[in-house]
């Protein structure tokens, strides 16, 4: 790997030429050696590509940071331990349950939030399956016979279904149903940016209601392509469609460096039960001052890790570092070093002494006679 990274600019470049390539030829395959690709969606193609290098090179930008480096470098190492193959795969499984197939987090929030955010991702992740698979060939429709259509995959021939079937309409409008349900998720996160006061004083057109019209723009136009041809006869089908596709091709754009990018990154969120889960018995570390359990050794090595990368060791005279203790004793030492007191971290239980020998005076108290008190030297 090393000797072909040589050939490139950068190792993002690199993974980029990777992924393009990888692409192209599971196209080829999917194609039947570019037997059927159809021309009607080469603009979607090319801004597919785009999205594919603008994802990699977001993605490799990402992962260099210190902290999701090490996250990363933390979920290699223990997805490879034999011991661990149990616990891992069942946060993993969990985690993915919860919070990307049913996003409980956001449920947590408010009902509101969670439909509208279930919606938006949901959607948006059925438009993105149906889309690729079209425009890269890895899927498309065989007629068999007059009355029966046979969906292939990637060359495969899979299910036959009834030309005017319940299931034939039911995948002919895949992207309108997914449409569907961003444009009534979306609808709902405009209403809420509008009405509710604490989120339009923070809210930023540029980074939270941009992506929220891109949205609008894709699905509405997308809609009115189907409402064209089928109800209205046709009527303006060519305009609406170059609209709509120049509407995705911005959308496939923008989507690696805006703030649509948190939906891919959110896979990460599996590995941090993965790595950091407490569990009683399991890799518990205890408070080096009160002895109370308040961690695991990986994520107190992992902080550490972070921080010393970044020159933030935070070590403590003793030779101890801030993440040895509980965050509890943290504040208890930070109260201390404030105070200018260097001794020993004394007993959790006990209140801190707080008597430095500076007298500071109350309203109505009067200084210490020492305060007055000349020196020698004058």
């Amino acid at each position: 790997m090393g000797q072909i990274e040589k050939s490139f600019y950068s190792k993002a470049s690199m993974y980029s030429f990777i992924v393009v390539m990888t692409l192209i030829f599971l196209m080829w395959v999917g194609t039947g050696q570019f037997s059927h690709v159809d021309m009607m969606l080469f603009g979607y193609l090319i801004s597919s590509f785009v999205f594919a290098i603008g994802m990699t090179i977001r993605l490799c930008a990402w992962a260099v940071r210190p902290a999701i480096h090490q996250v990363l470098k933390r979920s290699f190492t223990n997805i490879k331990q034999k011991k661990r193959v149990k616990r891992n795969w069942k946060a993993i499984a969990k985690t993915a349950f919860d919070n990307i197939i049913l996003q409980k987090f956001i449920f947590k929030r408010g009902i509101y939030r969670g439909i509208m955010h279930w919606l938006i991702a949901w959607g948006c992740i059925g438009s993105f399956a149906i889309t690729f698979g079209l425009t890269f060939g890895w899927m498309h429709f065989k007629l068999i016979d007059p009355e029966t259509y046979q969906i292939v995959v990637m060359g495969i021939p899979t299910i036959t279904m009834a030309a005017n079937g319940l299931f034939a309409e039911l995948v002919y409008n895949g992207l309108n149903i997914t449409a569907m349900m961003v444009l009534i998720g979306v609808t709902m996160a405009l209403i809420r940016r509008c009405k509710n006061q604490d989120v339009k004083v923070t809210q930023r057109i540029e980074f939270d209601l941009f992506p929220l019209y891109i949205l609008l723009w894709v699905t509405v136009s997308g809609l009115l392509l189907t409402l064209s041809y089928k109800f209205l006869g046709g009527w303006m089908h060519n305009y609406l469609a170059l609209i709509h596709q120049i509407t995705v091709v911005i959308f496939l754009v923008y989507f690696p460096f805006g703030k649509l990018f948190h939906l891919p990154v959110r896979l990460l969120a599996t590995a941090v039960p993965m790595n950091y889960q407490e569990v009683v018995g399991v890799d518990t570390r205890e408070c080096k001052s009160c002895q109370a359990p308040y961690s695991n050794d990986d994520q107190i090595a992992d902080v550490k890790e972070i921080l010393g990368v970044q020159s933030f060791d935070l070590q403590l005279a003793d030779g101890s570092y801030l993440a040895d203790y509980c965050p509890s004793c943290r504040r208890r030492i930070r109260v201390m070093k404030q105070l200018n007191i260097n001794s020993n971290l004394p007993s959790p239980n006990g209140p801190i002494q707080t008597n430095n020998g500076i007298h500071i005076p109350g309203f109505g108290q009067k200084r210490d006679d020492s305060y007055y008190e000349k020196t020698g030297d004058e």
